[in-house]
């Protein structure tokens, strides 16, 4: 993807936040199963896809409003803009 198509929100970002942990913050918490990890560049949270039951890290990007994700699964290297419908690969 050309740098001008990059979202300002991704642009931003000075450094990756990496999943601390394998797993679900918030599954880990109730006792659910997830599909796919993702983990917020704001804050660091890693939480469940739109595939997994509770969505979690939907849920956040719509309480917090911060706006770009990575995926925490190994061997994936992309970024996600909720705000600008923006993907990129890195």
């Amino acid at each position: 993807m050309a740098q001008e198509e990059i979202c300002p929100h991704m642009k931003a970002l000075t450094e990756l936040k990496q999943a601390k942990t394998y797993e679900c913050e918030e599954c880990v918490k109730i006792g659910s199963d997830w599909v796919h990890l993702r983990t917020c560049q704001t804050c660091g949270a890693t939480l469940c896809c739109d595939q997994s039951p509770h969505q979690h890290m939907t849920a956040h990007n719509h309480h917090t409003h911060h706006p770009v994700i990575s995926s925490a699964e190994p061997g994936e290297r992309w970024l996600y803009c909720y705000e600008d419908d923006s993907f990129a690969e890195y």
